[in-house]
């Protein structure tokens, strides 16, 4: 099997001329950024990182990221990004867990990285321009003159770690091997019908699974990686113009944000086909909205996690709004009850428990660097338990729920907030919508509705439209709060957990 290395060696060779990655005026086709990501390579060898060390990377999605990521990959490092808004004792849990070897970053972390001990004890590579005294330029360290082609790495050395969110506790390494990376690599390309030549926008960070997704399948197709170093929506509008961007690949939170700012029209999206996200669960109300302002050819609903990429897949996401389709091409996917202990107890059509997946899948890691707790909890008789939960419908489709941490539980019932956040969803007077279960002495919880708003609606408009819905009358808020803002991680997951800590003043909502 293919390596990360060879395969990208292979796109060079096939077509050398072809546009490879973008970055505001830099251009590189394959074999000018082969020839970059060759001598970065070798220059990270004169560091002293060589094969099965890590390289921490803190950085936006700029080239010199990708040209590290793929350099990595020739190397035989580890290639180990995190994200560009880590605190400086983040920055230091990661390098002391990871045994990290050498740090590169940006100016967006150069404070940071300047403020974290460990940092300062390691080889630096920084981009050029940001001040760090002793580190190595990036165009110094691409200065360096390749005798031969690096070609260090196999199909079962590690490719890649990323490090979870930590939402439930300290955050966990996820090593992955070069073959799995590539297997989800493939699968990306199938399942979201990628044709030589494709662009996409390499706006979804590189920390991120699905921000290196996009890369690894940019190359295996020959296609244009459009680097977007933040996400800003009317740079984003701007490059999807510019670059004649073809697929989308973002989570619903960035949808709704190009949605929503003031220089989105139609015509300036008109070149994309293919419309994919991930993440997190797309409301009824947003799908409409992206459908009817992209009129996309492919709509794919994709759900899965860092740790095993690709869980399900719909390819018709807007045709049944909340399904997450069925299992993916190297994957087995299962309900079981909530605190099973074997994958052998299956939940029947309609009944919620917590979904796992088959470790043997192509796809899949092996277990967490360094932590046996965390394998001990999530690592069962040859599956996964994702900690997610959900139910499949009478036709065989999944639909994802929320967190086993997330479920409502008020008089003895358990409530999804994800079923309630597709009824609120669909009001045109909510622009955003999380929610949430809020201590209650009498009911243990009650679910709280936490609402953006679009324009004014109150509380007993809310009410009916629930009911109207269809949402059954003992799932429906028995409190709203409006906000300014939903709190969301850097990849858009809703923080339900932050939403019960602040409580957004809860008593505006009495």
């Amino acid at each position: 099997m293919f390596d990360l290395g060879r395969s990208l060696l292979a796109t060079v060779e096939r077509r050398p001329g072809a546009l490879a990655v973008s970055d505001g005026d830099r251009r590189l086709t394959y074999a000018e950024w082969f020839s970059h990501i060759q001598c970065v390579a070798h220059g990270l060898e004169s560091l002293g990182v060589g094969q099965g060390d890590r390289l921490l990377v803190v950085m936006q999605n700029r080239w010199q990221m990708a040209t590290l990521h793929w350099a990595c990959q020739f190397a035989g490092v580890i290639v180990t990004p995190l994200n560009w808004r880590s605190k400086p004792e983040e920055i230091d849990y990661c390098i002391r867990d990871a045994e990290v070897s050498a740090i590169a970053f940006d100016d967006a972390a150069a404070d940071a990285v300047r403020r974290c001990a460990a940092a300062s004890r390691l080889p630096q590579v920084v981009v050029d321009g940001v001040e760090a005294p002793g580190a190595t330029a990036f165009s110094e360290l691409a200065a360096a003159v390749p005798t031969a082609t690096m070609l260090r790495a196999n199909a079962e050395d590690i490719s890649l770690m990323l490090y979870t969110s930590g939402t439930s506790g300290r955050p966990k390494g996820v090593p992955r091997r070069h073959r799995a990376e590539r297997a989800a690599a493939l699968a990306h390309v199938a399942q979201n019908l990628y044709g030589h030549g494709e662009c996409t926008l390499g706006v979804m960070p590189l920390y991120h699974t699905m921000g290196v997704r996009s890369l690894l399948a940019m190359a295996l197709v020959d296609g244009h990686f459009v680097c977007v170093p933040r996400f800003d929506a009317g740079a984003t509008l701007d490059a999807i113009e510019r670059e004649g961007v073809t697929n989308l690949y973002l989570v619903p939170t960035l949808y709704h944000m190009l949605l929503e700012h003031e220089g989105f029209a139609r015509e300036r999206v008109a070149s994309v086909e293919k419309i994919g996200f991930a993440g997190a669960p797309m409301s009824a109300g947003l799908m409409q909205r992206v459908e009817a302002a992209f009129q996309p050819r492919l709509f794919v609903n994709h759900y899965g996690s860092s740790e095993i990429y690709t869980f399900t897949i719909d390819q018709r996401a807007s045709a049944k709004p909340g399904s997450s389709g069925r299992a993916a091409l190297n994957q087995r996917i299962r309900v079981v009850p909530i605190g099973a202990k074997s994958p052998e107890q299956r939940c029947g059509a309609g009944e919620e428990g917590e979904i796992i997946a088959d470790l043997a899948g192509d796809e899949a890691f092996e277990g967490y660097w360094n932590r046996p707790d965390a394998d001990e909890k999530a690592l069962r008789n040859g599956w996964y338990f994702t900690g997610d939960t959900g139910y499949f419908d009478a036709d065989g489709d999944l639909f994802v729920t929320g967190r086993v941490d997330d479920l409502i539980i008020t008089g003895g019932e358990n409530i999804s907030p994800v079923e309630v956040e597709n009824a609120l969803s669909t009001h045109p007077a909510v622009a955003e919508v999380a929610v949430a279960g809020l201590p209650d002495e009498q009911w243990g919880e009650v679910v709280t509705a936490f609402i953006k708003r679009r324009e004014a609606v109150d509380e007993a408009t809310l009410n009916d439209h629930c009911l109207d819905s269809g949402l059954a009358n003992f799932k429906r808020p028995r409190r709203y709060v409006f906000v300014e803002e939903i709190p969301k991680s850097a990849v858009g997951k809703i923080l339900r957990r932050e939403l019960v800590a602040h409580r957004y003043e809860v008593e505006r909502a009495s």
